[in-house]
Parts: structure tokens; sequence; C-alpha cells
């Protein structure tokens, strides 16, 4: 398993480019396995709950320099234990949640980094904001002082061929661009968290600077 996962790792690190960061999607999956992809050379792991994300961090206290990434939807009431475990938090669906983690933030004294996600395709499955419901917020979010707003993050519907997946990825780019040339002072648009195992390459070639990858790593969850 270690020296299959190492391989893994090796060849998918060597295929991304420089600016692409590698985000191990290590939900579901035991401690152990966090440790061979670290020792592989990972950095970046993404949980998607919160009490399973804070036992490993609780057995893996040694790795010091390990970056933690929520990726999994974010209810209000678990917001606190959110900031207080992640570096990062991807799925920032509303500005509800983005004030409640930005009055947060202010409390514990932190400036968390987060992602906007967005629904470039309508998905009763998915949270996010669609295009002109976070245009319409984004005065809002530029007052969220305590948070770093840094790019968005989206996944597409399921069932999508790959033009329709490249559609979603492109026109997340050209949303981010578009922000980003509104000046915004805490709005910023430097990451895209786009693509996972089965579309990270699309992703990486509308230009994701992050992708989220699990299965593709570390095998199928049971």
């Amino acid at each position: 398993m270690i020296s299959s996962l190492r391989e893994r790792i090796t060849k998918i690190s060597a295929s991304l480019p420089p600016s692409v960061r590698l985000i191990a999607v290590s939900k579901t999956f035991p401690s152990e396995d966090i440790r061979a992809a670290y020792a592989a050379g990972i950095r970046d792991f993404g949980e998607n709950r919160i009490q399973e994300a804070a036992s490993k961090q609780a057995e893996l206290q040694d790795l010091a320099d390990i970056t933690w990434h929520f990726i999994g939807r974010l209810q209000s009431n678990k917001a606190k234990n959110a900031i207080e475990l992640f570096d990062w938090i991807h799925s920032v669906d509303s500005l509800k949640l983005a004030q409640r983690l930005n009055q947060l933030a202010q409390q514990l004294g932190v400036t968390p980094r987060i992602c906007l996600q967005v629904k470039i395709l309508p998905d009763p499955n998915k949270g996010g904001w669609t295009v002109p419901e976070l245009l319409h917020d984004l005065p809002a979010l530029n007052q969220c002082k305590n948070l770093q707003i840094q790019g968005l993050m989206t996944i597409p519907p399921l069932g999508l061929n790959d033009a329709e997946i490249v559609n979603v990825f492109d026109s997340t780019y050209k949303l981010a661009q578009a922000i980003k040339e509104q000046n915004w002072s805490h709005v910023k648009m430097e990451e895209l968290s786009m693509g996972m195992s089965g579309d990270y390459q699309l992703g990486v070639q509308a230009g994701a600077t992050m992708v989220r990858l699990g299965t593709i790593l570390f095998g199928d969850r049971s």
C-alpha cells in the first residue's frame, strides 16, 4: 500500500504544473494513510467531517507542517470548530456562513483562508452561490475583513461529459477574473479550487491552482 501510494503521488505530482497545489483528500482514510502520503511528500490534506478531522489531527500532532483543508458542507453550528481546526475552508457557500465565520474569526483573533463555493450550473445536490447571487453579495463579502477570501471553489454536477466539465471550469475562471478586475480590497481571486480525481486534469487545463484528489491517490473508499 505504502509503495503504491508513493508511486501514485510521485506520478501525479510530476504531472502537475508547479503553480497547482495537490490536496490529498484523506476523508474516511486512517491516519496511517496520511502518514504514508506525508512521507511521499504531501503536505496538504482535505477532510469533510469535523469530528473525524479532529481525531486524526490529534494522532498526527508530530507532523507540524501539514496544512489542513476543509472541503465539506459546513453547517453554521460547526463553524467555530472549522476555524479552529483548519487552515483553509474551501466550501463557504453563502453570505450568512461567511459573515458567521468572519464574526468567529474576530473573536478568536485569526484570519482563516477561504474559498467561495459557486454553482455555475443548477445542482440541487450542492451548495454554493449562483453567479448572480455572488456578484450581488460581493460588497457584503468585502466587509468580512477577518477572512482571507482567496478565490473560488466549484464542483461540476454529476453526469457531465468532458466538454461540459471544461465549460464549468472555464466559466469559473472567467468569473474569478471578472471579480478580480473590480479591485475589491478584501475579496481576492488568486486561487481556484477546481478538479477532483475524475476531472482534475480538466481543472488544471482551465486554470485551477488547487486540485482535491482522494480515490486516485488512496484507492476506493469502503
